[in-house]
Formats: structure tokens, sequence, C-alpha cells
């Protein structure tokens, strides 16, 4: 018996709140992996983590936001909550793999295409894990092109939003790279609700239509945690504003040259000092 599946239960409501969840997780995790690559290499761990962290956390909750809309009216829905952490675990790892490879080693070629695809089926593998652990009295059923076409969409996006956040041109890039992100993650997602097909064992009773009662207290954990990073963001300047006039003072017009030497006014001798050149080098009557 074939299950009559509903994935806009709540109209509109779901899938626009599980996009601007999807923006704001990539819009966090873009930012933290541009501010990666401008510190140094000891605090650029921590920087891609909390990225990973918050593309994990931004996809997973919107996954299960778009899923509050979904019923199936033949049978109720539950939750198993140890494979619906599980995939939120798997997000965050796969996507941290594809980050710290964008994130050491640049985001371009090899290095590029490699973390783009991990992530992609990082994004991929945290949607039908989360499927995995939805519980009816029934069997889920895939087609198999239109499932090879969401993994497609997921590869291609995070491929897409890996490489704007390796230009480091600003805040406004980022928000725009974010956006395309968001839309093509939640756009994987309802591809991959598009595959699905359900097939009851039997006569059950009607569906609860209670998947947001059963969500949402499993939502708030990384609902909290996309807040707290967005603190982070919002209250680090480099972050918001991007990458800062670099260029050294003593480059920059109108500026008088100083000595290229390391602190050369602390810790040269005077005499020394006077036979420097503007540049380090002996003058020519010192020679």
């Amino acid at each position: 018996m074939q299950g009559t599946v509903d994935g806009f239960s709540y109209g509109l409501v779901t899938p626009l709140v599980a996009y601007l969840m999807a923006c704001l997780g990539g819009a966090l995790g873009l930012r933290c992996t541009t501010r990666s690559m401008l510190v140094a290499r000891s605090w650029r761990p921590g920087w891609l983590a909390l990225g990973s962290a918050a593309i994990g956390s931004g996809i997973w909750t919107m996954h299960f936001i778009a899923m509050m809309g979904f019923t199936v009216k033949e049978a109720p829905i539950h939750y198993e909550k140890t494979t619906t952490y599980a995939s939120l675990g798997v997000a965050i790892l796969m996507v941290g793999v594809g980050i710290f490879i964008v994130g050491y080693k640049g985001a371009k070629g090899t290095a590029l295409f490699t973390g783009g695809t991990i992530t992609g089926l990082g994004i991929a593998s945290m949607h039908y894990l989360g499927m995995a652990g939805m519980r009816l009295n029934g069997k889920l059923e895939y087609n198999t092109f239109t499932v090879a076409a969401s993994v497609v969409i997921a590869v291609v996006a995070a491929t897409a939003a890996l490489w704007a956040a390796g230009q480091v041109r600003g805040f406004l890039w980022s928000v725009g790279a974010s956006l395309v992100m968001g839309l093509a993650v939640t756009g994987m997602h309802y591809t991959g609700m598009a595959a699905l097909s359900v097939h009851l064992h039997g006569t059950t009773a009607p569906g609860s239509g209670d998947s947001a009662g059963l969500l949402g207290p499993m939502l708030i954990g990384p609902l909290v945690f996309l807040l707290l990073a967005g603190v982070v963001v919002m209250f680090d300047p480099l972050m918001v504003m991007g990458k800062p006039d670099w260029t050294p003072a003593e480059n920059k017009p109108g500026v008088p040259a100083r000595s290229a030497l390391p602190h050369a006014g602390h810790h040269t001798s005077p005499r020394l000092r006077r036979n420097l050149g503007p540049r380090g080098s002996r003058t020519p009557q010192n020679r």
C-alpha cells in the first residue's frame, strides 16, 4: 500500500524558515572560513572548526525544520534520536574535512574540488541518514536517478560556496554566497524528498501530524549554537568588514621609507644606525 506523502503540510512556512536557517549556517561558516585565511596558522584550526560546526548545524537544522512539514496521511511519524543526532555529527565531521582542506590548501584546483566534494557528500549523507532515523509503519523507497541528482546539487553547491569563501572580498560577497548556498542546500533537500515514496506495511492509524512537537525540542541545541556563533561574528570587526588594508605603512604613498631591518631603531647601536642608509645598507662614505 502506497502512503500519501505531503511535504508542505504547513504551506510555505517550513520551506522559507528552512531556507533562512541554511543561509544563516552558510553565512557564519563561510565567514569563519574566510577569517581563517587572514590569521596566523596557530589560530586557523579554531576558526575552521567553528565554521564547520556552523555549516553542519545550519544544514541539519534546515533539514529538520523542513521535515516538520512532512507527513504521511495514513501513518504517524516518529524519529529515533540516536540516528537523528548521528546525522548532525556526520554533517559537522564531513563538512569539517572539506573546510580544513580548503582552509590549508586554498580554494582552488585540486584542493577546492576535493574539499567541495567531501563537503557536498557530507550534506547529502546528513540528509539520508536523518531520513533513516524516521520511524513509521512502512518502508522508505527512493528513485535512484533523483537521489543522484540531489547529491550532485549538494556537491556543486558546496564547491561554489567554498570557492566564494576563498575570495576574501568582504561581507556583502559572503552574504551573496550564503544566499546561493542556502538555495542550493534547500533545493538538494527537496530534490531528495521528491525521490521518496512510502510503502506502508498495512492499514494503520491516521498520521498524528505532530512532527513539530517531536522535532522542536531536538532543534534547541543547534539553534543556540548558531546564535552564539552569530555573536562571535558580530563582535569581530574583521569578520564583518572582510580583509582590511594590510599594506605596510612604509609602502604607502606619502609616507617616508623606514629601515627594512626589524626593529633597527631599538636593537642597533647609534654608530651603526648613523652608518646605515635608509634601506639598511651602508652609505658610500662609510664603505
